[in-house]
């Protein structure tokens, strides 16, 4: 299966809290969209690795993407080194996808810039002929995304371009409260933690209308670039 967008996060919930919007506008418009977790999210406060999954199995339904994949990385503690460099390959030359998303340049929580530079790292190494990868033991084609499109997660960073997501953003709620364990629950027994509380989905609706009123829209979501964008026209801008 070819993909036209990959959203790459550390976390399972990374992508739905930062680009969901944006991922089922792209669906509703025939592109075909994948996730791919790093981690099992195993180091989170609530619930654990079997129930992120699941969570994270719940939200890919919502969302409507057409494959959810998690890797094996260490939560916490991985590393960006030629190992994890290499597993990231496998994935994208396994779904040649035209756009990768990823996480936050840099963030509160110290996984989020390590594995946005990760991820960046491996999206060029992928497009290097000399590197070898094997998919059920047959050799993969070099394969290089032609965009990658860093997601504002926690902190605020001045985004390079938002995307309108007015329409998509009740869905996108939807496919964040799937992740149960980890967010507002008056019932829960775990542990208060700062994305646990009300208040937190109230800052992810907050966020989105900052961005969107850039632009004259009720929500948006924010992205920065690596690279100068470009544009057929003036027209394309809002």
């Amino acid at each position: 299966m070819k993909l036209d967008i990959l959203a790459i996060g550390i976390h399972p919930d990374d992508v739905e809290l930062s680009c969901a919007g944006t991922i089922l506008k792209h669906i509703e418009q025939g592109k075909t969209v994948g996730i791919l977790d790093l981690s099992l999210g195993e180091l989170g406060t609530r619930g654990n690795a079997q129930i992120r999954t699941q969570e994270a199995t719940k939200a890919a339904q919502i969302l409507g993407v057409s494959v959810r994949e998690q890797l094996d990385m260490a939560d916490g503690f991985f590393e960006n080194n030629e190992t994890n460099q290499r597993k990231i390959i496998e994935v994208i030359r396994k779904y040649q996808p035209e756009i990768v998303l990823c996480n936050a340049i840099n963030d509160r929580h110290p996984d989020h810039g390590r594995a946005s530079k990760l991820t960046s790292d491996a999206c060029f190494y992928s497009g290097l002929i000399k590197i070898e990868t094997l998919h059920n033991d047959t050799k993969q084609n070099a394969w290089r995304p032609k965009a990658l499109y860093h997601y504002i997660q926690d902190q605020f960073i001045k985004p390079d371009f938002v995307i309108d997501i007015t329409k998509y953003n009740d869905k996108k709620m939807e496919s964040i409260m799937a992740y149960s364990s980890q967010f507002y629950d008056p019932n829960s027994k775990e542990p208060q933690t700062p994305i646990s509380s009300k208040n937190f989905m109230e800052y992810i609706n907050a966020k989105a209308s900052v961005f969107g009123r850039a632009i004259n829209v009720d929500y948006a979501e924010g992205f920065t670039v690596d690279r100068y964008i470009g544009v057929n026209s003036l027209f394309d801008l809002k």
